[in-house]
């Protein structure tokens, strides 16, 4: 504190470090403090945008079932191997039906499928990882 008491001409040179350096935490501490602040209000708006798109889909979903429709995405299953299956749940389904495959033969029964193949390595890796397929051996893939 006797410090800011006295005038920087007054101050040894390890007094103005220290004072420099406190000021420097403090301004630091500061500008945390701000992007924390920013952090927290822009998940508030992320969660008020999300909860505004759950109401937007459950009312055009209540629309769809009051016509007569069914409603897939989210928590639905469109069956496995449908018009409405994603790749990954296709990739399962054709190496579920065979037992092991080889990346070469899902490649090829994923291509009759209609699935675009340019990364079907990634999506294999993604499903393992997921625990829906196995690798007994490498490049050679299994149901879970």
């Amino acid at each position: 504190m006797t410090e800011q008491m006295k005038s920087p001409h007054e101050m040894s040179s390890e007094e103005l470090f220290a004072l420099a350096r406190r000021r420097e935490e403090q301004e630091a501490a500061e500008k945390e403090e701000a992007r924390r602040q920013e952090r927290e209000a822009l998940r508030e708006k992320r969660r008020e945008l999300v909860k505004q798109h759950r109401k937007e889909l459950a009312a055009l979903d209540r629309e769809i079932r009051k016509l007569g429709g069914r409603v897939t995405g989210r928590g639905s299953s469109a069956g496995r191997g449908g018009s409405q299956a994603g790749p990954s749940q296709v990739l399962c389904q054709i190496v579920s039906d065979q037992g092991e495959m080889t990346i070469s033969e899902i490649r090829a029964q994923a291509e009759q499928a209609g699935l675009d193949v340019k990364n079907i390595s990634q999506t294999l890796g993604y499903l393992k990882r997921q625990g829906k397929l196995d690798s007994p051996r490498r490049g050679v893939y299994r149901a879970a």
